[in-house]
């Protein structure tokens, strides 16, 4: 197994395609429950710096509200390689860390906030309806950098998160479960983000 890991390694040494800058992973509050959950977390970090990643944002997933508090608690206490700063579903303060982690923050209820935001102002009179653009959506955003690689373990499905800023993110599915997640699971992601032609809608 070692052989096959270094083999991987050598593939994306040896390759000149770009290597996503913005990684995002998708993850639920029952991963987290799984013994050495945070441990792989750390790791999972770890890789993603050694591999040219500059920004890493972490979806948590969920289903109880009441978890929210510990979840928030045991994120922020992560053995990180860089600075870390955990959002919530109350927050409404823009994440600008390296590494960002959301926590029950559905890409719904953010984009409805931020429609909130520039309805409000359109109400006080301090901004005109008609120049309203995309910009004015993003700057109000808790997470507004579009991640360049989304990767969801454990099943193929979408969920709610970033649906604004990861519209054209690469995807990535695994059926491998966040507890068994290794190193070489996130190289094959990389690997197979580096043989793609990104379109950006095109």
């Amino acid at each position: 197994m070692a052989l096959y890991d270094t083999y991987l390694a050598l593939r994306h040494r040896r390759s000149t395609a770009d290597s996503p800058r913005h990684v995002a992973v998708v993850i639920t509050e029952r991963d987290l429950l799984e013994k050495g959950a945070y441990e792989t977390l750390e790791r999972f970090l770890e890789w993603t710096f050694e591999y040219g990643a500059e920004r890493v944002t972490v979806s948590v997933s969920v289903l109880d509200p009441a978890v929210v508090p510990t979840l928030e608690r045991e994120l922020r206490d992560v053995d990180a390689p860089r600075q870390l700063v955990v959002r919530s579903p109350d927050d409404t303060e823009r994440a600008d860390a390296p590494i960002q982690v959301s926590i029950g923050l559905g890409g719904k209820h953010e984009f409805a906030e931020a429609v909130r935001s520039l309805a409000r102002e359109v109400e006080d009179g301090t901004l005109d309806p008609e120049d309203i653009d995309e910009t004015d959506i993003e700057g109000r955003l808790v997470f507004p950098d579009e991640p360049d690689l989304v990767l969801k373990t454990g099943a193929e499905r979408l969920s709610d998160f970033m649906i604004w800023q990861s519209v054209y993110s690469e995807l990535y599915f695994t059926d491998v479960n966040w507890r068994d997640f290794r190193k070489r699971d996130y190289l094959r992601a990389v690997l197979d983000y580096k043989d793609r032609k990104r379109r950006f809608g095109r």
